[in-house]
C-alpha cells in the first residue's frame, strides 16, 4: 500500500513538473501574483492571534497578555455588542439590497448590448456605463455629495423644479435614505464592468441556436429566455456563490466617505465598526476578534452556498 502511495505521488509529481515545463511562461505570469497574495494574504494571518490576546503595541504579540474568548465575549454580548449588532445587521441589509438590486442589473445590461446591432450606440453607451469602473470610491462618493447637497446639489434643483418638495433636503444626514443612496452608488459603480463578465458569457454561446430559434419563429424574448439566459447559468450562479460569500464584506470605503454619526443607525457596518475601534479608539483586540468573526462567517457562507448550488445546478466553484 505504501509503495502504491509513493509511486503515485512520484507520478502526480512528474506529471505537474512536465506541465510547469511545458507552461512556463503562464506560471510566470502567475508568479507576482502568488507573491502578492502571500505577502499581504497568508502571512499577516500571524497577527490574528491579536484577537485572542490583550494586545498592546508596545509589548508586541510575543508579550501581550492571553486572554481567551474575552473580546469575541465583548462583542457579542459585553460593552462593544450594541454597537457590533447594529453593524451587523446594517451590513447584512446593505449587502441584501446589493444583491437584490445590484444583482440583476449587470446581466439585464450584457443581454441589452449583445441585443444591439447599432455599433456606434453600443461602444458609446459601453463607454459611459464603465467610466465609473474607472474612478476611485472617493471621487465617486464625492460626485455624489456634490449632487445631494440642499442648496447646490443637482437633485434638490430637480425635485424642487418640479415640485416635490419644497426646500432642498440632505440626505446624506438622513439615516432613512441611506441605504438607498448606498445601493444606487455601488450599481453605478459596478454595473458597467459586471455587466462583461456576462458579455463575455455571452458570446460564447453558439449563433447557430439564435438561427434555427429565429427560424422556428421564436422571438427575441423567447430567444432571451431559452438561450441567452440558460447559456450564462453557470457564469450567474459562480458570481451569485461570490456574492453570497462578499455578504459580510460590504464596500468599507464607500460607507466610510458617505456616512455621519447622525447615519450611523443604518450607515454604520463591520468595517466602519473595526475602523473606528481598532484606529481610532486603539483597541486591536476587539477590532481583530470582530474581523476574525466577519471572515469566518463569510467563509460558512461561500461554502454552503457552495454546496446548495451544486446540488441544485450542478455548478459550484469547488
Amino acid at each position: 500500500m505504501n509503495k502504491t502511495t509513493s509511486v503515485r505521488k512520484t507520478s502526480y509529481m512528474s506529471r505537474t513538473l512536465m506541465l510547469m515545463k511545458r507552461h512556463w511562461i503562464v506560471y510566470l505570469l502567475l508568479a507576482p501574483l502568488v507573491i502578492h497574495l502571500i505577502l499581504f494574504s497568508y502571512l499577516p494571518m500571524r497577527g490574528l492571534v491579536i484577537a485572542f490576546q490583550n494586545f498592546s503595541p508596545f509589548l508586541g504579540i510575543s508579550g501581550s497578555r492571553f486572554v481567551g474568548w474575552d473580546n469575541f465575549t465583548n462583542i457579542l454580548t459585553g460593552r462593544a455588542a450594541p454597537m457590533f449588532w447594529r453593524a451587523f445587521w446594517n451590513t447584512i441589509i446593505l449587502s441584501l439590497y446589493g444583491i437584490a438590486f445590484g444583482f440583476p442589473i449587470p446581466i439585464a445590461i450584457a443581454i441589452m448590448f449583445h441585443e444591439l446591432r447599432m455599433g456606434k450606440f453600443r461602444n458609446f453607451s459601453q463607454s459611459v456605463l464603465l467610466l465609473p469602473n474607472f474612478l476611485s470610491t472617493v471621487i465617486i462618493a464625492g460626485i455624489a455629495i456634490a449632487f445631494l447637497q440642499p442648496t447646490t446639489g443637482v437633485i434638490n434643483h430637480f425635485l424642487v423644479g418640479i415640485g416635490l418638495i419644497d426646500t432642498g433636503i440632505y440626505f446624506l444626514t438622513r439615516p432613512e435614505y441611506f441605504r438607498g443612496i448606498f445601493t444606487f452608488i455601488g450599481i453605478w459603480g459596478g454595473a458597467g464592468f459586471s455587466s462583461l463578465i456576462y458579455l463575455a458569457a455571452l458570446t460564447g454561446i453558439s449563433s447557430d441556436l439564435y438561427e434555427s430559434a429565429s427560424l422556428d419563429g421564436a422571438s427575441r424574448l423567447r430567444r432571451i429566455w431559452h438561450i441567452s439566459l440558460p447559456g450564462i447559468r453557470p457564469t450567474i450562479v459562480v458570481l451569485f456563490i461570490l456574492a453570497i460569500g462578499g455578504l459580510m464584506g460590504t464596500d468599507f470605503e464607500r460607507a466610510l466617505l458617505l456616512q455621519q454619526p447622525v447615519t450611523f443607525p443604518t450607515s454604520d457596518v463591520l468595517g466602519t465598526f473595526v475602523y473606528r475601534i481598532g484606529i481610532l479608539q486603539n483597541n486591536f483586540s476587539t477590532a481583530a476578534a470582530a474581523g476574525l468573526m466577519n471572515s469566518v462567517i463569510a467563509l460558512v457562507l461561500v461554502v454552503s452556498a457552495n454546496y446548495i448550488s451544486k446540488k441544485l445546478t450542478e455548478t459550484s466553484l469547488f
